[in-house]
């Protein structure tokens, strides 16, 4: 058994990282566990080939579907968790996505906690993360101050969309991005390669790059890496966790604190509550409400491309551009649709992959002739759509996707868009049930311990010293990405924890 720490933190990512970051300066002896290493600095960093067609960074894990096949979950253990892949796009959540709405498949319920909760927190988030963004432009978002750091200067091909898109009388706005020093020496080079890419030069906002990295230097922090937490202990009477059991890179070792924050992620920390049985908890740690892993919810997302043949895309950094007029209602009024924005190039081999008989010449013929969007609507939580663990510790992903005939006319309306943007054709691709990325719901915070599993801090209903700050405490997952609401939320949650030591 290994004591004498004060907290442990499981998992490096949006959650982890950032509360790492905020309770490291306190003093208080802290053990991160991570699952995975640190993602080295390479040449296959930036390589569509490794990332995408020999997934080198992408966990080999299986996780089995509802309907019970196999497949490879688009997910990465490693410092800094999925953050050190993501497109670096951070939204705050709206006003209106903290409040009960009525969308076209069903309705969202209120959050316990409303956007001013959460408005300074995401100001030091923004900080934090290197936010760039401007202030005007986008109809749904709250009163707010400046960003802090300037919004991304357009590319000249984006530029010029951007006015055809005002000219149509819609509202195109720049994308909050998370990068650091962008276009300056040693900085961003504001390359071709930042979604779904880790960036070669550190230059990204990520939690390893801006939480996890600078706290491991104090001397109070302790980081095993390659250190898989596989079950919660509690003492006798099941109200607080009082061990570890963690694999050590094959050796099982037990660890203690009296604090224990979990952040592995909406389907991994479902997971470990639910290996983490006993006599007190039969059906999963801290589950007297039977929520642990249900209203697993992800985004409805589909990639969609503007082609021309006679329209070379010179453009290297094009995902500068969101259209948020459709996130509240649609184009005639009714239910909300969604988020469009722009994406990162796709490449010809990330093509390929959908369609491998085509050859690579011509996928690279083709991409080098679209613009790429992103089609975003908002999943509704459902109680059967859930995460449950089997007897041989397998994850399983119980899910369909809803509010599809909202997120269909959102596809149907960029399709027109692009159209009238001067585009021949349009592909479309999503990962449909499938989909793990934007992954929140499966442990939500409410203020009723017989309807949720964490309280408005984000500390467990059943157990007094068990907190988890991932998207799982989402109780609706709006449609705008999650990661700055999880980082705010980390932040919050930390400096009540502070004001509690």
């Amino acid at each position: 058994m290994t004591s004498g720490y004060d907290i442990i933190i499981i998992g490096t990512g949006a959650g982890g990282g950032t509360m790492l970051h905020a309770l490291a300066p306190t003093g208080a002896r802290i053990l991160v566990l991570e699952r995975g290493e640190r993602v080295p600095q390479e040449a296959e960093n930036w390589s569509p080939e490794a990332v995408w067609k020999h997934r080198r960074y992408q966990t080999t894990e299986q996780w089995i579907d509802d309907e019970g096949r196999q497949f490879q979950p688009y997910t990465h253990y490693n410092l800094g968790g999925n953050t050190r892949f993501w497109g670096s796009v951070l939204y705050r959540l709206r006003r209106q996505d903290f409040e009960a709405r009525e969308l076209a498949d069903g309705h969202t319920p209120a959050w316990p906690i409303g956007y001013d909760t959460l408005a300074p927190f995401y100001d030091e988030a923004e900080r934090l993360y290197h936010v760039h963004g401007a202030v005007g432009d986008d109809p749904t978002e709250p009163p707010r101050g400046p960003y802090p750091f300037p919004a991304i200067p357009h590319a000249p091909g984006m530029a010029g969309l951007v006015a055809q898109l005002r000219a149509q009388g819609l509202h195109p706005s720049p994308l909050p991005l998370g990068l650091i020093r962008p276009g300056e020496e040693g900085g961003c080079r504001l390359c071709n390669t930042c979604n779904s890419f880790p960036c070669q030069v550190r230059s990204k906002s990520d939690a390893d790059v801006c939480c996890v990295t600078p706290a491991s230097a104090l001397p109070n922090v302790d980081i095993w890496t390659s250190a898989f937490a596989e079950r919660l202990l509690t003492n006798a009477a099941g109200t607080r966790v009082e061990t570890v059991e963690v694999s050590v890179r094959g050796e099982r070792r037990r660890v203690s604190a009296p604090l224990v924050i979990v952040s592995c992620g909406a389907v991994n920390s479902a997971a470990l509550l639910l290996r983490s049985t006993s006599d007190r908890h039969p059906n999963g740690l801290a589950n007297s409400s039977g929520m642990v892993g249900r209203h697993y919810m992800a985004h409805l997302a589909t990639m969609m491309q503007g082609f021309h043949p006679m329209r070379v895309n010179t453009d290297v950094f094009q995902k500068t551009v969101a259209i948020n007029d459709f996130y509240l209602h649609g184009p005639d009024g009714g239910h909300p649709l969604g988020q469009i924005q722009a994406q990162g190039r796709t490449h010809g081999v990330m093509a390929q992959i959908v369609v491998p008989w085509i050859p690579l010449w011509a996928y690279d013929w083709w991409v080098a002739r679209g613009v790429d969007w992103l089609v975003m609507s908002e999943d509704l939580p459902k109680a059967d759509n859930r995460v449950t663990v089997d007897s041989q510790g397998r994850i399983h992903l119980l899910y369909r996707a809803n509010n599809l005939q909202a997120h269909q006319r959102l596809v149907n309306e960029m399709k027109r868009l692009i159209r009238k943007l001067g585009y021949w054709l349009t592909v479309a691709h999503s990962h449909q049930n499938r989909n793990t990325t934007h992954q929140c719901g499966t442990l939500v915070f409410g203020t009723d311990p017989r309807t949720s599993v964490l309280d408005p801090m984000c500390r467990t209903h059943d157990v007094e010293n068990l907190h988890v700050v991932d998207a799982s405490f989402f109780p609706s997952s709006a449609a705008v990405n999650p990661a700055l609401t999880i980082i705010a939320q980390a932040l919050r949650v930390a400096a009540h924890l502070r004001q509690a030591q």
